[in-house]
């Protein structure tokens, strides 16, 4: 059965395994449903972080190959329950709605949003959650205005107590 899991890939080069990975994603025929690249605490580092939908067997043989490529230094798998992931949307509404709307107030203050930007044409608000959050908070905004939205990719960390670390 597929389930979600989170890749978790350091790095210390993100343009050639980027390369490499996407060819082994397409070999094997296997979506990334959310991608994130960035530095780490780690000098000369990167993380990444990539989410699939797969069966356990696929994913623990992916890592297995992908930690067989010279830039990787250790590859991590992680189901949703293993980790914390959020999020960030920023939402563009008319600002004529997003300040005459009875229901704009409430759903400020229950989906935390925080106001980026007011413009005469429009307002832009910010928020951060998990991917269902989100979904649903663009359901409800779509309801009353939206104009557009945009969702970053996922973020992660373990919830194990162990970070990691480069062994010399």
């Amino acid at each position: 059965m597929k389930n979600e899991f989170t890749l978790t890939i350091y790095s210390e080069d993100q343009l050639r395994l980027m390369n490499k990975l996407s060819s082994m994603f397409i070999r094997k025929q296997i979506d990334i449903l959310s991608l994130n690249m960035s530095i780490c605490e780690i000098d000369k580092v990167y993380r990444h972080t990539i989410v699939i939908t797969e069966t356990l067997n696929t994913v623990v043989n992916l890592v297995a190959q992908i930690e067989k490529i010279i830039e990787v230094f250790k590859c991590y798998y992680s189901s949703n329950d293993e980790i914390v992931s959020k999020q960030t949307a920023l939402f563009k509404m008319f600002t004529e709605v997003f300040m005459t709307n009875s229901k704009m107030e409430n759903l400020l203050r229950e989906n935390n949003l925080k106001v980026s930007e007011i413009q005469k044409e429009y307002t832009i608000l910010e928020a951060t959650g998990t991917n269902e959050e989100i979904l649903d908070l663009t359901k409800k905004l779509n309801q009353i205005g939206l104009i557009e939205f945009v969702k970053s990719s996922r973020i992660a960390l373990m919830k194990s107590y162990e970070g990691f670390c480069i062994e010399n």
